[in-house]
């Protein structure tokens, strides 16, 4: 059987050393062999396993989704599809909520950024920041919204 050290591994799943450690101290990896000069030792299963994380990552689960689906994988003789589609679907909502935030965020931002004149006039008469104090400005109250 051929292993791979933590650089070989790190580099193949696109993460970093600190990564695979930090993933390692969280019990999202097994802790891997050692070589006889104490250097971790990585199977291609942990290379699958890496890669599911990392693929996780990219569709916005957290570490502690993450493990719940690593779960569900090791077990999935005795568990159902419908069983990760609802964590699918919970993370779904979850993003449609930050979305949602996000927008109104942008709107609010864009509504402080457009009345400021960006100008060299002085900072005292700032829309943004007479905003974020809750002052009035010259065009009226932009944290009204």
């Amino acid at each position: 059987m051929s292993y791979l050290r933590i650089g070989e591994l790190a580099q193949r799943t696109g993460t970093s050393t600190e990564t695979l450690r930090f993933y390692e101290s969280k019990d999202l990896i097994v802790a891997p062999r050692r070589s006889d000069a104490g250097y971790r030792l990585y199977t291609q299963a942990d290379v699958a396993r890496v890669e599911f994380i990392v693929k996780s990552k990219c569709l916005g689960f957290s570490l502690k989704e993450i493990e719940e689906l690593l779960s569900l994988r090791v077990e999935r003789e005795s568990k159902t599809c419908g069983e990760v589609k609802n964590l699918a679907e919970a993370k779904l909502v979850t993003i449609e909520n930050k979305l949602l935030e996000l927008t109104q965020m942008k709107s609010a931002l864009q509504k402080v950024t457009d009345a400021c004149c960006g100008g060299d006039t002085s900072a005292l008469e700032c829309t943004i920041l007479n905003s974020l104090d809750g002052l009035p400005d010259k065009l009226g109250s932009a944290s009204e919204s």
